[in-house]
């Protein structure tokens, strides 16, 4: 097959083992799932062909045009490529003046000649006119030059402002962007104009009048200065292009960003949800048994743990899963059934308070199920080691604008590695999840055995109004 054209032929999962395509024109041909291993593919005009997971082990593609070539999955162990172009073709709908340039395509090769030359050009001008100033030795030419310089300063200067200060304005009234760029070429032309206008009869008549008398033969001519706006329009034009590209960027980070703070969200929601406490199945357990041996020794007994137990947890079934906040006053609703279970079990080896030193603190959204489990590792680590009579005491109050709630019990003392429990672990990481460096867990054993949980006040109540 060599020399021939075979463009857009389908030659998809063929055994093409050792073939020989030299010379010969493939575009958009379709390779897919051939097998072309030591195929010899020489000189040959490859655009946009397909060789998604084609064997082309060993093959030789030396010489050939690939652009717009399609290799996903393909095997090239071996392959030979040598002076291949592997470029991608240019698109006016995907116009990008960086991967313009990147690009190897002819026309990204002719912009970014075109840009070089522009800022050789410019850069020569540059040191040229200042190179005028300082050697030379007329004054009207020195003169001529800071006017031209002077002019063009201004004139740069005011294309950029305008360029951007009428970014956005350009695309939210008009639609087509080359219309956008139509009315701000208009708009940059009637302001250069009037620019070297007012500068022309302020500055520069009298020293082109001047220039005129010394030398007239060498005089300056000024009747085509209209072509002078021909570089801020373009200037303007390229810078508006810019600023239009950015805000495209920036949109796409923000989008980014938002999607992330999204993922980010959704997170902190699972991880809330694996973190929200549940009621211990040993407890479940051991009011159960507690029920069970009360039944025939204390029917009215018995009867008051199940409906307690029933309240327990009517609360924490009851509510969404999603709902990581609640009142203090329900929190303390469940923590003291939950002791009213336990005293059922406990008996007078158990005595309770919960101290709230302001009313209005009740009402203060808190994370849900904060309290339950400091409160049963107080029974499980404090109360149930203890032969006489243990006391817990739930404190609630606001000092140095912190809230505090404290869970107090006069069971031994905490061992070093006590924080290390699950309950107060998933508490520290709730708290860490929902207010940062704002809540704080606290073991103390002196001057008395207490956990004490802090949370800033400003915290609670922003999270109360992102909660809603």
């Amino acid at each position: 097959m060599t020399g021939t054209s075979l463009e857009g032929k389908d030659f998809s999962n063929m055994d093409l083992e050792g073939a020989d395509f030299s010379f010969s024109s493939l575009e958009g041909i379709n390779f897919d799932g051939s097998n072309l291993r030591n195929a010899k593919i020489r000189f040959a005009s490859l655009e946009k062909a397909t060789f998604r997971n084609a064997d082309l082990t060993n093959a030789d593609m030396s010489f050939s045009s690939l652009t717009d070539t399609d290799m996903t999955g393909a095997k090239i162990e071996g392959a030979n490529f040598s002076f291949s172009s592997q470029g991608k073709s240019f698109n006016w709908q995907d116009l990008n003046l960086i991967g313009l340039i990147q690009s190897q395509s002819w026309v990204g090769t002719v912009v970014a000649a075109f840009i070089g030359a522009l800022m050789l050009y410019g850069t020569s001008a540059i040191l040229y006119f200042t190179l005028e100033i300082i050697y030379t030795s007329n004054p009207l030419r020195v003169q001529l030059n800071q006017y031209l310089i002077a002019q063009n300063v201004i004139g740069g200067v005011f294309t950029v402002l305008i360029a951007q200060n009428l970014a956005i304005w350009l695309d939210s009234m008009i639609e087509k962007i080359f219309f956008r760029h139509l009315v701000l070429s208009l708009i940059i032309s009637l302001f250069h104009m009037s620019l070297a206008a007012g500068m022309y009869y302020l500055f520069g008549k009298s020293i082109f009048q001047a220039l005129k008398v010394q030398d007239p033969a060498a005089a300056v001519q000024n009747n085509a200065w209209y072509w002078y706006t021909v570089g801020p329009i373009i200037i303007a034009n390229v810078f508006y292009y810019l600023a239009r590209q950015g805000r495209q960027l920036s949109r796409k980070i923000s989008d980014q960003e938002y999607q992330l703070l999204n993922l980010e969200k959704l997170k902190t929601r699972a991880e809330l949800d694996a973190l929200q406490a549940r009621i211990n199945p040993h407890f479940l357990y051991n009011s159960l048994n507690s029920i069970a041996s009360l039944v025939h020794e204390d029917p009215d007994k018995a009867e008051e743990m199940t409906l307690l137990l029933s309240k327990l947890f009517r609360y924490t079934t009851g509510r969404k899963n999603r709902d990581y906040f609640d009142t203090i006053e329900n929190e303390l609703e469940m923590v003291q059934t939950y002791l009213q279970v336990e005293k059922v079990r406990f008996g007078d080896r158990l005595q309770f308070e919960v101290e709230v030193s302001n009313p209005v603190l009740k009402h203060l959204q808190v994370p849900k199920f904060i309290l339950q489990p400091i409160v049963e590792n107080a029974i499980k680590h404090g109360i149930a080691k203890l032969a006489d009579q243990g006391k817990i005491i739930v404190k609630i109050y606001e000092e140095n604008g912190w809230l505090h709630l404290c869970v107090h019990d006069n069971g031994p003392l905490f061992s070093d590695t006590m924080g290390a429990g699950y309950g107060i672990r998933s508490i520290q990481e709730k708290m860490k999840l929902l207010y940062g460096d704002d809540a704080k867990l606290e073991l103390h054993n002196e001057p008395g055995k207490s956990v004490n949980i802090s949370i800033l006040k400003t915290a609670i109540e922003k999270g109360h109004e992102e909660n809603e």
